[in-house]
């Protein structure tokens, strides 16, 4: 048995670990030799796959939660719209800072689908009872945004500042948190603007639709 112990010095263990394996499968080896990766490349795997079930089920969870609670199927796939913008935001962030997307930043983007979820709930609740109440659809989602821009815009900020200096490194002993901190930030920054446009706008396509057909 042959060990080949490689160290890793200016890029991540991730992209060493790929041009590793693409190496070893160029190889021709003769019958009965085998190659196996193990170290630390092995324990990020199975933990970014945790991370990535992690990911699935919690989305999941808030869907059937919200289920409950609005009793409809159209309320929380409306609500739902924020992650898929928050995810845009984070890999937007990683691929503009060359940060890789590992288990930290995984647990980030984890954090940040339930705070933009959240921003939706708040849009969304608001501008049903407005409905219920006898607005039209285009008054009750306009009122809802208006009340409710503030409170969005205080929570989203709140955090961006609290989490912006973890993006850098300003003292020793802080990297580990910096793809967290960018892939929370990137998430929360993009789906912040553009949930205050889009929800509403697919909110009142829905509900006009609706009224419509009733």
């Amino acid at each position: 048995m042959y060990d080949v112990l490689v160290n890793v010095d200016g890029r991540d263990v991730g992209s060493v670990a790929a041009d590793v394996e693409r190496s070893v499968s160029t190889l021709d080896p003769p019958d009965g030799v085998n190659t196996t990766l193990r170290g630390p490349v092995v324990t990020m795997k199975e933990g970014t796959a945790v991370i990535g079930w992690g990911l699935a089920v919690a989305t999941l969870l808030v869907y059937l939660v919200m289920l409950a609670q609005f009793r409809s199927f159209v309320d929380p796939l409306i609500i739902m719209l924020a992650v898929p913008l928050g995810l845009a935001g984070v890999v937007g962030l990683l691929y503009l800072t060359d940060t890789t997307l590992n288990i930290q930043s995984l647990l980030g983007t984890l954090m940040m689908i339930g705070i933009v979820v959240n921003n939706s709930i708040l849009l969304v609740d608001r501008a049903n009872g407005n409905l219920l109440v006898g607005q039209s659809p285009e008054e009750a989602i306009v009122a809802a945004t208006r009340s409710r821009l503030r409170p969005i815009l205080m929570t989203s900020l709140t955090l961006l500042a609290s989490m912006a200096p973890f993006c850098f490194r300003l003292v020793p002993g802080t990297e580990a948190m910096i793809p967290l901190a960018r892939a929370l930030v990137g998430g929360m920054a993009v789906s912040t603007v553009l949930t205050l446009f889009l929800i509403p706008c697919v909110w009142f396509l829905v509900k006009r639709r609706q009224q419509v057909a009733v």
